[in-house]
């Protein structure tokens, strides 16, 4: 694939350690512990799967004993270096690497401070609080602007080499673990691992931005080229510059239009200032959206 490995003179060139950074790592190993919580307090006592790289831990985990967490932390490090270049930047792949390392950390000391049985047998309040607890724990790490690696990384491979969309490759790998969990748990318990997944998402749409997956952004701005190209080099999104001009002044100020996803707000709102710090910007809901980067654009796509 042609991928250049990080490197680590590089790495260090792009830290700038800020309050807004302490901030971005405080939200990632909050998020981190949070989740790790959801896993050892009513996922793992339950056999409750939630897809992706640490569902498949626990499966493996079933049959050898081996440390979930460990493995978590395993099974990330090819995916990570394979999307190194998807990851949007330095930035976000050191904090996506912060995420998934302490992730696995918290999933494994939390053994020798949780009862194995969790807190509950009732596999409803299992699936409930578990999906919710984790959802949280996802969306505080997107509010720092990582993600919790797997099915993130995954997800951008897929979309960038295959053309399918992110939220389908999250359905296809997690639907994939999900289905190994019925021959592993049983299928009751892999049918309360779907209501878990989709409880867990709603959790991290609201603590990450809010209730709805899509933005649409308008940027009004001086300078138009360097934040359109941060944008487009950095997350790698589409951006519509419109002509415009402002009413009372009759001056001319470009406006630019672009879509990302619930995760990438955040990440948009510092390129943004990063590049032009007096700029206007509106953030919207959108339904939908169709086309590259998104949901294939057919006729009669739901």
């Amino acid at each position: 694939m042609g991928i250049n490995p990080p490197k680590i003179g590089a790495l260090f060139h792009n830290l700038h350690f800020s309050w807004e950074s302490a901030r971005a790592y405080t939200f990632i190993l909050l998020g981190s512990l949070i989740q790790a919580l959801a896993m050892r307090l009513f996922m793992v006592p339950a056999d409750l799967v939630s897809g992706g790289i640490s569902g498949a831990a626990q499966l493996i985990n079933h049959y050898t004993g081996w440390p979930i967490g460990f493995m978590v932390l395993i099974g990330n490090i090819p995916l990570f270096i394979l999307g190194w270049r998807y990851l949007g930047g330095v930035r976000f792949a050191l904090r996506t690497a912060v995420a998934i390392a302490s992730f696995s950390f918290f999933t494994d000391i939390l053994v020798f401070f949780i009862p194995a049985e969790g807190v509950t047998n009732d596999i409803l309040l299992n699936t409930l609080y578990g999906g919710l607890v984790l959802g949280i724990g996802l969306g505080l790490v997107y509010r720092g602007q990582g993600t919790s690696g797997g099915s993130d990384i995954l997800g951008r491979i897929l979309n960038h080499r295959m053309g399918i969309s992110i939220s389908q490759s999250y359905l296809v790998t997690d639907s994939l673990v999900v289905l190994l969990a019925g021959f592993v748990f049983g299928w009751t318990k892999a049918l309360y691992g779907l209501v878990l997944i989709y409880v867990s998402g709603l959790a991290a749409e609201i603590s990450a931005e809010g209730s709805d997956i899509l933005r649409s952004t308008m940027i009004v701005t001086a300078r138009p080229e360097a934040v359109s190209k941060a944008i487009m080099d950095v997350l790698e999104r589409g951006v519509t510059i419109i002509p415009g001009t402002g009413a009372y002044t009759r001056a001319s100020r470009p406006v630019l239009y672009c879509v990302v996803t619930r995760s990438e707000v955040s990440q948009l709102r510092t390129l943004v200032h990063e590049n032009d710090p007096a700029a206007f910007m509106v953030i919207g809901t959108a339904h939908e959206a169709l086309g590259e980067g998104f949901k294939p654009l057919k006729p009669g796509n739901k």
